[in-house]
């Protein structure tokens, strides 16, 4: 049994923040009924394309059934309060005010079922000067600073790689949930979550808070190296490029004698701490260069592997996935979809020795499950096709 097989989600979100939430807590074994919009969930009009249904749909929304409800109608809101009011969780991305426009916000779905948990993800939170904005992960990478201290001194502010602050609130709002969930299994309480993607990003800068709140220092872009320690860095090779992390003293020393056979760099003033070798990060860079160009990726990461040394390669995205490691642990996983056919995703990062989490089902197609979720509310097949010609559900 999962983890989770007791909770019941209703997933109104749709393209990023939302839906991994509710993927992350269907994996653990929630019973998760997505309620999509006339059309369905904008992502799935997002390619690349495999018989005409979307990979990115599909990479986010496993573990889930559909359905469709008109929620702008009287009549799709009583099916939406009915399944409410059976439900653990409500997860919605709108922007503020909109759920209370639709009469599916927290004060309406909580005097119906008061042991709601209840999860608004929004793009600056349900309070504060800037709630009323739509907000964005590329915004929110910007208004948090994260842009001014990501890519080359004195070039263009670059974002990340990925949509990290999209999917770090999807992140906050499922450790939010499970945290609000325990409450009420010992108290019976529910609770309203509030997420803001452009907050949720801010406690994961501890090195950065440390400098300003302690010395008034604002982060500057670091490019390939690391704030505080050195050498934390890229480095460039004979083929190539690796990371190596010498972020203590100990790993210092063990480069020096067993890497690159140079003790005499400890006794080097410049370098003699983790600070000093940060403070002069250009000079040791050149320096250590000099002897890395020599030899290949493949000689370097071995001398650093045997010596205890954590180094490691730049892959490419295939090249990830394809790494022995990965592999080995299960990051990436199979599923048989009913269109795509056989399709890879992702797998769990957190592995449970109990309870782990399983693929149980792929993303759904627009609407599969509308007649069977309907039908464990008591509105048989012909109620359905009623409600379908009046346009209350898809």
């Amino acid at each position: 049994m999962l983890p989770l097989a007791n909770m019941k989600v209703l997933d109104i979100s749709q393209i990023m923040a939302g839906p991994y939430c509710t993927m992350v807590l269907g994996d653990m074994g929630a019973e998760v009924i997505k309620v999509e919009k006339n059309g369905g969930d904008d992502s799935r009009q997002m390619g690349p394309y495999i018989n005409d249904e979307s990979t990115c749909f599909a990479q986010i929304n496993r573990n889930k059934k559909s359905i469709s409800i008109n929620l702008k109608e009287d009549e799709g809101r009583e099916i939406f309060y009915r399944l409410a009011k059976e439900a653990d969780v409500i997860v919605e991305n709108y922007r503020p005010g909109v759920a209370k426009s639709l009469k599916v916000d927290y004060e309406t779905i909580q005097a119906l079922n008061p042991g709601i948990i209840y999860c608004s993800i929004s793009g600056y939170g349900q309070t504060g000067p800037s709630s009323h904005k739509g907000g964005f992960d590329l915004v929110a990478q910007g208004m948090s600073g994260l842009m001014s201290m990501t890519g080359e001194p004195g070039r263009r502010p670059l974002k990340t790689g990925i949509a990290v602050y999209d999917i770090g609130a999807g992140i906050t709002a499922t450790y939010s949930i499970l945290a609000a969930y325990i409450h009420k299994m010992t108290t019976g309480e529910g609770q309203q979550v509030d997420v803001a993607i452009a907050e949720c990003g801010l406690p994961w800068f501890t090195w950065e808070a440390a400098a300003y709140f302690g010395e008034g220092t604002i982060p500057e872009p670091t490019g390939w190296r690391h704030r505080v320690s050195a050498p934390y860095q890229a480095l460039k090779v004979q083929d190539g490029y690796i990371m190596l992390g010498c972020a203590n003293q100990r790993t210092w020393e063990r480069l020096c004698h067993e890497v690159i056979q140079r003790p005499d760099l400890l006794e080097e003033p410049r370098f003699a701490t983790n600070h000093l070798r940060g403070q002069n990060v250009e000079e040791l860079e050149a320096l250590l260069e000099e002897i890395f160009v020599t030899r290949t990726k493949h000689d370097w990461l071995e001398a650093c592997d045997k010596a205890g040394v954590p180094a490691g390669p730049i892959n490419n995205f295939a090249e990830a996935l394809q790494d022995p490691h990965y592999l080995a642990r299960g990051m990436v996983q199979e599923m048989e979809h009913p269109t795509i056919g056989k399709m890879k995703t992702i797998g769990f990062p957190g592995k449970l020795s109990r309870t782990p989490p399983t693929i149980r089902r792929p993303a759904p197609l627009f609407a599969q499950h509308t007649d069977e979720v309907l039908a464990q509310l008591g509105i048989d097949g012909a109620q359905c096709d009623a409600l379908r010609e009046r346009g209350i559900i898809s």
